[in-house]
């Protein structure tokens, strides 16, 4: 059984990580045509390093070109995927025809991802894109894992990548027009402002500057705020519904996002490839992937409507009950210390836990840490800032370091 774990990309020190952590595939936005502007998109020579980088481990990296395009988008678009294809792309993601056209064109032997802005939600839709020459469609999030079954049952020749982690946005298949009429920013073509994430109020007409905050249930004003997608604890539910790639969404996410969900699902779908019949899930699984910073958990349309409590309606923050303060760069075995880039301060005298790739935590208390002239230091005050620390053993090289808020 090969099933996939896909990861974002949304930066090459992201896409690293994904891959070390446990991802087989990764997904990414170069330089254009891609439908997350603002997600830090690559450049040609950083999908160059990344692709290699990739695939010196065997691993795939795809490239999204999902924009909903205007006739003007087209123009330089066959030198782009030319160019893409020369790089080494195993696929290209797409959410319009004629983009996919202008893909066979080009390059006919390019695989190409039907992306969830599709709307695939039916089994002839699939059965057509297939025919056009797609080899994966990426479902639509509105599918029960009763619609993908039936879907992978009536054209099985077709892969079946579904999302099962991550953000949800409120619209149709992320298919929305709130942030261009809020602001201007077409969330269809890349630019998308997030204005279902803001706090609304209601006014009525004959009381003008008296303003209501907007209801449901008595409970909140977040009415498009939608809770986080969490399906770690039904892999076997999503293996026998016939989905062969498991997408994690957050190209937005900070690398200790990236990095703590991609090992908990890497580690959770290998205990259960490995061992179908005797598969039992653990707790710990999903009390790494709510390390992180997230919303409240829903398993969103896989098992039935999402009802009102697939909703945040109380608040639009997240919680959080770890913070990201490190990344081990490089380990010194003789001396028993580490180089580390921090990303959030530590003070000496804190517990922290240092996650591996590989491996088991270590959980330990800052006790010596230098900068780098040899200066002993009690925190770690600048960004980014490289120093050493002792460490009790071993630790690897881009292990994670993060402590308890």
């Amino acid at each position: 059984m090969n099933i996939e774990l896909l990861a974002p990309a949304g930066n090459p020190e992201k896409l690293k990580m994904a891959i070390i952590y446990g991802a087989d595939a990764v997904y990414l936005a170069g330089p254009r045509f891609g439908l997350r502007a603002g997600a830090g998109n690559f450049t040609y020579e950083d999908m160059k390093e990344g692709i290699k980088f990739a695939h010196q481990r065997n691993k795939k990296v795809y490239v999204t070109m999902n924009i909903m395009p205007h006739n003007e988008d087209f123009e330089g678009m066959e030198d782009y995927i030319a160019r893409i294809s020369d790089l080494g792309a195993d696929a290209i993601i797409v959410s319009d025809l004629g983009v996919l056209s202008v893909i066979k064109e080009i390059n006919p032997s390019m695989p190409v991802h039907i992306s969830t802005q599709a709307n695939v939600t039916n089994y002839k839709t699939a059965r057509y894109y297939k025919e056009l020459g797609a080899s994966r469609i990426i479902a639509a999030r509105e599918l029960s894992l009763e619609e993908l079954s039936f879907i992978h049952q009536k054209v099985p020749e077709i892969e079946i990548e579904a999302f099962v982690h991550g953000a949800m946005c409120i619209s149709y298949s992320g298919r929305c027009l709130l942030s261009s009429f809020m602001c201007g920013r077409d969330a269809n073509r890349g630019d998308c402002a997030q204005s279902c994430r803001w706090k609304y109020y209601l006014m009525e007409e004959k009381r003008p500057g008296e303003y209501y905050p907007i209801t449901e249930d008595e409970r909140g004003t977040f009415i498009l705020n939608s809770k986080d997608l969490c399906m770690i604890e039904h892999i076997p539910e999503l293996v026998a519904a016939g989905v062969s790639s498991f997408k994690i969404e957050g190209r937005m996410k900070s690398s200790f996002y990236v990095s703590t969900v991609v090992r908990a699902y890497r580690r959770a779908l290998d205990a259960y490839l490995n061992d179908p019949e005797n598969y039992v899930f653990s707790q710990e699984w999903l009390d790494e992937v709510s390390k992180v910073s997230h919303r409240s958990f829903t398993t969103g349309f896989f098992f039935n409507r999402p009802g009102a409590d697939s909703q945040n309606y109380g608040t639009s923050s997240y919680i959080q009950s770890h913070e990201f303060v490190g990344i081990v760069l490089s380990f010194d075995e003789k001396e028993k210390t580490a180089l580390i880039e921090q990303r959030n301060r530590v003070f000496s005298g804190e517990e922290i836990e240092i996650m591996q790739p590989n491996g088991r935590d270590i959980s330990m208390k800052i006790t010596d840490m230098w900068d780098m002239e040899g200066n002993r230091i009690d925190s770690t005050p600048h960004p980014q800032m490289k120093y050493t620390l002792k460490v009790p053993e071993t630790i690897m090289p881009n292990s994670i370091l993060r402590k308890k808020l």
